[in-house]
C-alpha cells in the first residue's frame, strides 16, 4: 500500500511568475511538503523534477487530507514496475556511452524482469510458485541494483521490504549486513558463469592462461599375477579421442611398482591444457592396463612371454574438476577397474578404446574391488611461462602417432625409426612420460582377432637436424601363444611414412592410409629398397597417373591392390617450432633460394592459418626485414612487406595469440636490427 500524506488537484489554471513558483494546469495532482501562509510547497506527480523548491498559491485548489490509494497490482509488481523503469534510464545511457558489455547484461536482466513480471499480473500461479518467482525476483532486483551502483533494499526473510518506521535500528543493520553479503555471493557466481561464457567465445578479459592438471598415482589394485603397464591419459568421449600423451606407471606382479624408488614418488602433471579444452562437455581421465607376459594367464613356460596383451581399463570423469567445481581438488580418489571379460558387452579382444567407451556409457561397472588411487588437482599457469616453452621447444620435433590394421592374425605390429640408410635412432619413441626413450615400440596383441584395432599413441623425439633424413617403418609379425613355433615367425608386412614431404614441408597432421608391403624380409629391412616406392596410397596413386604404370610389384614387393582386405592406417600429429607443414610459409622462409616467388609468396602469407605462423614468428619476422634490406631497389616488396607486418602484428593483438606478445617484445628488443625499417 502506498500512503501520501496531502495531495490536492488543481481546479484553475496557474502561470508561475518567479523560478521558485510552480506553474499548474486543471487536473494536476499536487503533493505538498510544507504549507505556510496560504503558500504550499510541493511537486506535481507528473513532473517531480522540481522537488522541494517550488511554490505555489492555497486558493485554487480543494482540499483532500490523507487520501489512501489502493494499487491494483501486488506490492511485488509495483516494485518491478519502478526498477524497470528505474534501469530503462541507465540503460539508455549505458547505449549512448557505448558501453557494450554493460548494456547487453542489463539488457538481459530487464528481459529477465520484463517476463516474470508478465507472470505475476497473470495472476494465474499457485501459491508456492509465486513465493518461489519471488525469491528469484527480489535476488534479481538486489543483484542488479548493486552492479549499477543503486540503493540496497532491505527485506526480511519473505522478501518484503522492511518498513523502517516499524523495524529498529540494529534489525536494520544486521538486515542490511545479511542482504550485502548474500548479494556479494550471488556476484561471485554470476563472474564464475561469465567467465564460463567468455570461455566459450566471448573474450573480455586481456590475459590468456594455460592449465595443467596434476595427478599423484598412489596405488594399483588388482591380482592380474603378471607384470603390467598402466597408461594414463586424458580422453574427450564425445570426439572420442585424446587430448593428451600418455603417463606410464610399470607395475610388477608382486603388486609394487617395477622400479621401487617410485614408491609413492608416481606424479605427473598434464600440461598446457587450453581454454577451449576447459570448455569441453566432458573429460576423462582414462587408464588402460595392458598386461605383459604370456598370451593367456594360464599359459606356462613353455609358451610365449613378453606379449602385451589387453587387460583392463579403469575411468574417471573429470570434468568437474576441469571446470573448477570441486571444492576439494586435492580429495583422494579411486578409478573403478574394468577387466575385459568374454560377454556381449565387453569383448576380451576389443580395442581398449572401445571397452572404456562402453564403460563410460554404462557408468556403472562391477569391479569387485579392482582399481586405481590418485588425487588430483587443477593448476593454473600464466602467459610469461609459456614464452620460455617455445624458446626450449625449438630445438625438438615431436611426433604423435595412432595405429589401425586389418589382417586375420595375432598381429603384433613393431614401430621404430630410421634415416635414409636404414640406421637405427636409438630411444626416439616414448610410449609414456615417466620412461626413458624405447628403439622398438611393440603393440598390444589381441589374440586370434580377424579386424584387429589398436588406436595406440606414443611420441616420436627426432633432432631438428636429422627429421629431413629420417622416416617411420611398421613391420607386422604373427605371434603365436607357442614358443617354439613363435621364434620360426618373421614378419609378413611392412609400412613405412616419410616425415618431410619431398617440397621441403612436413608431414601433414592427420590421417594416413599407408601401403602394406609384403616380400623377402631381407628387402623389408633394406631402406634403399623401399624408400624409392611410393608410402601411402595417395602418394601411389599420384605417381601411377601421369605414367599409367602399375607401381604394384616394385623391388619385389607386393602391396595390397585392394585398400579394404588389408589397410594399415595412421595419425600424426607434428609438434615443432622450426618445421612447417604450409609450403607457401616455407617459401617465404627459403626466400633467398627461391627469389622470383618472392611477391607471390608475401601474398600468401596473409592466407596462412595464424597459429603455424605465431610458431615461426622470429624467423618469419627475420625473413621480411631482410627482404626489405636487401631487395630495397624494388619498391613492391616494400608495400607487400609493410602489409604483411601488419598482418602480423594485428594477428599478435588477437586475443587467441596475446600470449605471443612476451615472443614479439623480445624480437623486437633484442633481434631486431633492421636499419632501412628505422628510416
Amino acid at each position: 500500500l502506498v500512503s501520501w500524506i496531502c495531495v490536492h488537484r488543481a481546479i484553475y489554471n496557474y502561470d508561475a511568475v518567479q523560478d521558485v513558483e510552480l506553474s499548474l494546469q486543471v487536473g494536476d495532482t499536487v503533493h505538498i511538503l510544507e504549507m505556510y501562509e496560504g503558500w504550499y510547497r510541493g511537486y506535481t506527480l507528473r513532473n517531480k523534477s522540481k522537488k522541494c523548491n517550488a511554490l505555489f498559491p492555497f486558493s485554487p485548489f480543494f482540499f483532500r487530507q490523507n487520501e489512501t490509494v489502493i494499487p491494483g497490482e501486488l506490492p511485488l509488481g509495483q516494485e518491478l514496475t519502478s526498477t524497470l523503469r528505474e534501469w530503462a534510464v541507465i540503460w539508455h545511457k549505458l547505449y549512448v556511452d557505448n558501453k557494450t558489455t554493460q548494456f547487453r547484461h542489463v539488457q538481459q536482466m530487464t528481459y529477465s524482469l520484463i517476463e516474470w513480471r508478465s507472470q505475476i499480473l497473470s495472476g494465474t500461479l499457485p501459491k508456492d510458485e509465486l513465493a518461489e518467482l519471488k525469491k528469484k525476483v527480489t535476488a534479481k532486483i538486489d543483484y542488479g541494483n548493486r552492479i549499477l551502483g543503486l540503493d540496497l533494499v532491505v527485506r526480511d526473510d519473505n522478501g518484503n521490504i522492511l518498513d523502517p518506521d516499524e523495524t529498529s535500528t540494529i534489525s536494520l543493520f544486521k538486515a542490511h549486513e545479511t542482504a550485502s553479503k548474500r548479494i556479494d555471493e550471488r556476484i561471485q557466481e554470476e563472474k564464475s558463469l561469465q567467465q564460463n561464457l567468455d570461455l566459450r567465445g566471448q573474450p573480455i578479459f586481456n590475459t590468456t592462461h594455460t592449465y595443467s592438471l596434476y595427478v599423484n598415482f598412489k596405488n594399483f589394485v588388482c591380482n592380474i599375477g603378471e607384470d603390467a603397464e598402466l597408461l594414463m591419459s586424458l580422453y574427450d568421449p564425445d570426439l572420442s579421442k585424446f587430448i593428451s600423451e600418455n603417463y606410464l606407471v610399470r607395475w610388477g606382479s608382486n603388486g609394487m611398482p617395477k622400479e621401487i624408488e617410485k614408491l609413492n614418488n608416481l606424479q605427473a602433471v598434464f600440461t598446457d591444457l587450453s581454454s577451449s579444452d576447459l570448455i569441453r562437455p566432458k573429460i576423462s581421465l582414462v587408464c588402460q592396463i595392458v598386461r605383459v607376459g604370456h598370451m593367456e594367464l594360464k599359459d606356462g613356460k613353455k609358451h610365449t612371454c613378453g606379449l602385451r596383451r589387453p587387460f583392463g581399463v579403469a575411468v574417471m570423469d573429470i570434468t568437474d574438476i576441469i571446470h573448477g567445481k570441486v571444492d576439494d581438488e586435492e580429495k583422494q580418489r579411486q578409478l573403478i577397474m574394468s577387466p575385459l571379460i568374454t560377454s556381449h558387452v565387453i569383448g576380451e579382444n576389443e580395442p581398449l578404446t572401445s571397452v572404456f567407451n562402453k564403460v563410460i556409457a554404462a557408468k556403472e561397472v562391477n569391479h569387485k574391488g579392482q582399481g586405481t588411487v590418485m588425487k588430483k588437482k587443477r593448476m593454473l599457469w600464466y602467459p610469461r611461462m609459456l614464452s620460455s616453452t617455445i624458446v626450449h621447444a625449438m630445438k625438438r620435433t615431436h611426433l604423435f602417432d595412432k595405429g589401425k590394421k586389418k589382417t586375420p592374425k595375432n598381429v603384433e605390429v613393431t614401430m621404430s625409426v630410421h634415416d635414409e640408410d636404414g640406421n637405427l635412432q636409438e630411444k626416439a619413441i616414448h610410449p609414456g612420460a615417466g620412461y626413458e626413450g624405447v628403439s622398438e615400440y611393440k603393440s598390444v596383441v589381441y589374440y586370434q582377432v580377424k579386424q584387429p584395432c589398436w588406436y595406440e599413441t606414443v611420441k616420436v623425439s627426432i633432432a631438428i637436424e636429422e627429421v629431413s633424413r629420417c622416416h617411420l617403418r611398421f613391420t607386422f609379425r604373427h605371434r603365436s601363444s607357442q614358443e617354439s613355433r613363435d621364434k620360426s615367425e618373421r614378419a609378413f608386412g611392412m609400412g613405412f611414412v616419410k616425415l618431410m614431404n619431398a617440397d621441403g614441408t612436413t608431414l601433414q597432421d592427420g590421417k594416413h592410409n599407408l601401403i602394406v608391403y609384403k616380400g623377402d624380409n631381407k628387402k623389408m629391412e633394406d631402406a634403399k629398397c623401399y624408400l624409392t616406392l611410393p608410402c601411402t596410397k595417395m602418394e601411389m596413386e599420384e605417381k601411377e597417373a601421369p605414367s599409367g604404370k602399375n607401381l604394384h610389384h616394385l623391388a619385389n614387393f607386393t602391396p595390397s591392390k585392394d585398400s579394404t582386405k588389408d589397410s594399415f592406417q595412421i595419425a600424426t600429429l607434428i609438434c615443432s617450432t622450426k618445421l612447417t607443414q604450409n609450403v607457401d610459409l616455407l617459401g617465404l622462409l627459403n626466400w633467398r633460394s627461391n627469389s622470383q616467388n618472392i611477391a607471390h609468396n608475401l601474398r600468401k602469407l596473409m592466407e596462412v592459418e595464424g597459429g603455424e605462423i605465431v610458431k615461426f614468428l622470429q624467423d618469419t619476422l627475420d625473413a621480411l626485414f631482410n627482404i626489405m634490406m636487401e631487395m630495397s631497389e624494388n619498391e613492391t616488396y616494400d608495400f607487400l612487406v609493410f602489409d604483411a607486418l601488419v598482418f602480423i602484428i594485428s594477428l599478435i593483438g588477437d586475443i587467441k595469440f596475446q600470449h605471443f606478445n612476451p615472443v614479439l617484445e623480445t624480437y623486437i628488443y633484442k633481434h631486431f636490427s633492421a636499419t632501412l625499417a628505422y628510416v
